[in-house]
């Protein structure tokens, strides 16, 4: 151990803990949402199940709520519901990671756990994209999932193709035919966005296979990569930095064409979430379905979230399931655990309020146009003729500082779902066709609902 590692390892938990309290006291913490004990978060990294164990990693700032040098918090659970906070697995500490153990992603084999991520390093000269930042790849180890063996570098800027720029980082690594294959999000030397591919027969030695991009920039740079097969095809989601769009980035995916290895296509850009608060998605296996979690906040958004005030900021999305839509676009929905959260069901009535708990599940099947209000201020609204949706604020502070989102649906709304936590709203349209998540800030205590245009049912969601 050396005595970066040392001493972040007793300020850590020293922090943690003198926080907590005034972190515990504000209403707006999430009750069943993954969110950081004090400081910041952002995105989800290492995703994996572990015999009966989910393990979600993510980014995460301590000693500032409004960000700082990143490293790995970690949150084990069996359920998906009830999530127990582990000790951070991954520090800043060597000279190949000193200024942020980055995002990254996990895999288990032989009773051992590989965490591949990047490792940040900026230079006190250039300009900090072409010049003056270090971006490795890097490796640790680890046989009980808790602490870890080994940490070691496996690829500098040196080692990428030629014609990129200092920006490459995000590795998702799986096995696949006996073979090891990572990709790692890039920006080229022009302001290009890519995906690079490796391929290794060891985990340890890794050369570059293919490269993945689009005739057309679509943005400047891709990170947080993710390229999996699901139900016979495959995708490669990716949040492109300079993709013109309603936030400040996008974040979706392209259906995949032909061999990622070899020749390939990619189709359509697709967004996953049209809401103000989503980025940095990862997917992985559970060896039944494939379940993703993003980062419910937006990198350099202009709205804000009051919490940082009280010591905290940020948090993930609940679980959501994905699945294969004829047409291959994905569809996301909650994992199925989530519905245990539910008590006794509560008819909501056309144009009537309920007033209900701040935490909460309303589902309807739509014939037409309607209109959804919570907590007076955040509204959600489809107009059949056009199957337009928008969701908007009418009351500043509830959004503090979000004002309007919008799409077009590809077919008539005829599902809705709405899970909400203390500040948080995720909104799934047909079947999570469409998507939307957003952040608001509501004063405590109960909120009111109103559905105009059709029947609801309403469920309090809480932990057991």
């Amino acid at each position: 151990m050396n005595a970066l590692q040392r001493d972040l390892k007793r300020l850590v938990p020293l922090m943690e803990s003198l926080e907590a309290p005034r972190v515990a006291a504000d209403p707006h913490r999430q009750q069943f949402h993954i969110q950081p004990p004090v400081g910041w978060l952002n995105d989800p990294n290492g995703l994996c199940k572990i015999g009966d164990t989910y393990h979600v990693f993510y980014q995460y700032s301590p000693f500032n709520p409004d960000g700082g040098v990143k490293m790995w918090a970690h949150v084990t659970s069996t359920d998906l519901l009830h999530w127990e906070q582990q000790p951070v697995i991954l520090y800043p500490d060597e000279p190949f990671d000193c200024h942020g153990a980055y995002s990254g992603s996990a895999l288990y084999e032989d009773g051992q756990l590989w965490l591949f991520y990047t490792g940040n390093i900026k230079l006190p000269e250039g300009d900090h994209i072409n010049t003056g930042r270090e971006n490795n790849l890097c490796l640790a180890t680890s046989r009980d999932g808790i602490t870890i063996d080994t940490k070691t570098c496996l690829l500098h800027n040196r080692d990428y193709p030629d014609g990129l720029s200092c920006h490459v980082r995000d590795p998702k690594v799986w096995a696949q035919d006996g073979r090891y294959y990572l990709v790692m999000g890039a920006r080229t030397a022009d302001g290009q966005g890519e995906v690079l591919v490796f391929e290794s027969s060891d985990k340890l030695h890794w050369h570059h296979c293919n490269t993945l991009t689009t005739p057309q920039p679509t943005g400047y740079m891709w990170e947080c990569p993710d390229l999996f097969e699901l139900d016979g095809q495959w995708y490669l989601m990716t949040s492109p930095q300079g993709m013109e769009c309603q936030n400040q980035y996008g974040c979706g995916y392209f259906p995949l064409y032909g061999d990622f290895r070899g020749e390939y296509t990619l189709g359509e850009f697709h967004l996953l979430d049209h809401g103000f608060d989503y980025y940095a998605p990862q997917s992985f296996t559970d060896g039944v379905r494939r379940l993703q979690f993003g980062w419910m906040g937006m990198p350099d958004a202009s709205y804000t979230n009051p919490t940082a005030r009280q010591g905290w900021q940020h948090c993930l999305t609940v679980p959501r399931e994905l699945t294969r839509a004829a047409d291959d676009s994905l569809l996301q929905t909650p994992a199925a655990e989530l519905k245990a959260l539910r008590g006794e069901a509560v008819a909501l009535a056309a144009n009537q309020t309920q007033t209900v708990g701040p935490c909460f599940e309303l589902a309807a099947a739509p014939l037409g146009s309607f209109c959804l209000t919570v907590a007076e201020g955040l509204v959600l609204s489809y107009d059949e003729a056009s199957r337009t949706v928008s969701l908007r604020f009418t009351d500043a502070a509830l959004g503090s500082g979000r004002e309007e989102r919008h799409l077009t649906l590809e077919e008539p709304c005829r599902a809705l779902q709405v899970l909400a936590d203390a500040s948080s709203l995720e909104i799934f349209l047909n079947g999570g066709a469409a998507v939307l998540s957003t952040r608001y800030y509501p004063a405590p205590g109960p909120v009111p609902v109103r559905l105009n245009g059709t029947d609801a049912t309403l469920w309090p969601l809480a932990l057991s």
